[in-house]
């Protein structure tokens, strides 16, 4: 069903940009082409990216040279836009040669990044197909951007948290009531979760732990409108302050696992194990802000996301929470950017969790996270040096990601690398054996 529906947005696209570089606009291929039909504009307009990488693992590089794999060293991506005066339609391709050979796991979302199509009628808009869209006004992973999951089969490319989110089917209309405020509302007919590697050197420990169970634990068909999602946003400007404020309906992205004790034959001493993995429908309320003070580009935000477990006791769904985000980014001295955020959820009814079969049981309250950005551009902006650093409070781990980029014009030459340390059972931690370094050349067109 989704593969059908991915393909017949396709071919929509592409129907719609014939017909509309074809109706009043001609090719563009030449003047005359240009204005036979009475316009001057080409339709239809071609972007991208073009990429070389090389990727190495330092305990490849520990193992000796027969350990060492590059993999499929390019990568790209081609954008084609297709506009007249009350129309858009997208079509974007991600090109990566590691994903389209795996045909086992293969998906559309692998090499189709977004297809949509975009109608203007004044101050109405309205636009359906894959999208990703960004709510909230965190600079990344803030409490309110809910509407897309995130890729996370590996973690070598944390900068960019856009090109991690995966597109959703979906429509979005929003109506402009004034130059500063906006209304907005999304559909979304069925639900994906975040994706992670099921096998590999980023396996989650969850993901081990699962593929480690005597059976196979029984899961959802998420692509039913039974798991459709929708919700609202308004987003305003008061003096120079910007806020928002948003309702959501939708399942959470993490999966939830309901256990049980069984007694295996010849086995004398009953086991705990999973046998269903289900995800949990939540409501969420939420609120957002941003403003310059005092030199410092402020963002805060702050929601209310509400399970079906309200007494606390429940342990296959998990419990309400409050999540909260407050970040700033300043130039300081020399020259050097600093951007600092902290990303927190509180569980509530924690006291209501008495059974050691509980998900949540044993885990701590809150979860936090830090991250702090440093960077300095030098020459002309053509050189920056940047590093990164995310510290999960709670699971005592971290992850430090420097950076060396060098730009002229649309070439850009960068080498990276990443750092994972602390507890080896923390998010981070658990893949201390995967520090890497990275050099990639690429070209925008």
């Amino acid at each position: 069903m989704k593969r059908r529906f991915c393909s017949g947005l396709i071919l929509l696209f592409f129907r719609a940009a014939f017909s509309l570089a074809a109706q009043d606009f001609g090719f563009g291929f030449d003047d005359e082409a240009g204005t036979e039909g009475g316009g001057i504009v080409p339709a239809v307009s071609i972007s991208g990216e073009a990429a070389a990488t090389l990727l190495g693992y330092g305990s490849d590089f520990y193992d000796g040279a027969d350990s060492i794999r590059f993999g499929n060293i390019f990568s790209g991506k081609l954008n084609f836009t297709a506009t007249n005066s009350f129309a858009k339609g997208i079509v974007n391709f991600k090109i990566n040669p590691d994903l389209i050979v795996d045909h086992a796991s293969f998906m559309l979302t692998d090499v189709l990044d977004e297809a949509y199509i975009d109608l203007f009628f004044g101050d109405f808009e309205i636009a359906g197909g894959l999208r990703k869209l960004t709510w909230g006004k965190a600079d990344s992973m803030g409490p309110l951007d809910v509407l897309n999951p995130l890729d996370y089969s590996e973690l070598t490319d944390m900068r960019d948290m856009l090109n991690r989110k995966i597109a959703r089917p979906l429509i979005h209309a929003s109506y402009r009531l004034g130059s500063f405020t906006k209304l907005e509302g999304v559909f979304v007919p069925w639900f994906e979760p975040h994706r992670l590697s099921s096998s590999g050197r980023w396996m989650f420990s969850q993901m081990k732990l699962l593929a480690a169970l005597p059976s196979a634990p029984s899961t959802p068909d998420t692509s039913t409108v039974a798991y459709a999602q929708a919700g609202l946003r308004f987003t305003t400007t008061i003096g120079s302050s910007d806020i928002g404020a948003q309702y959501y309906y939708g399942r959470l992205p993490t999966p939830a696992f309901k256990a049980q004790m069984i007694l295996p034959p010849l086995v004398p001493v009953p086991i705990a194990t999973i046998s269903e993995i289900a995800y949990n429908s939540y409501h969420q309320t939420g609120v957002d802000w941003a403003s310059v003070i005092a030199g410092f580009n402020l963002r805060a935000e702050c929601a209310a996301n509400i399970t079906g477990d309200l007494s606390g006791d429940d342990g296959a769904v998990y419990n309400p929470y409050l999540a909260w985000s407050l970040g700033f980014d300043r130039d300081t001295v020399w020259g050097i950017n600093l951007n600092l955020q902290c990303n927190e959820t509180i569980r509530l009814l924690d006291n209501k969790i008495e059974s050691p079969l509980d998900m949540e049981a044993d885990r701590d309250i809150t979860a936090t996270r830090i991250t702090a950005i440093v960077s300095k551009k030098m020459f002309r902006d053509e050189l920056e040096l940047r590093a990164a650093v995310l510290w999960n409070i709670e699971d005592r781990d971290f992850l430090i990601t420097p950076s060396l980029v060098w730009t002229l014009d649309a070439v850009s030459v960068e080498l990276s690398g990443g750092i994972f340390g602390g507890d080896e059972d923390g998010q981070f931690g658990q893949f201390r054996d995967n520090n890497f370094v990275k050099a990639v050349l690429k070209y925008a067109f």
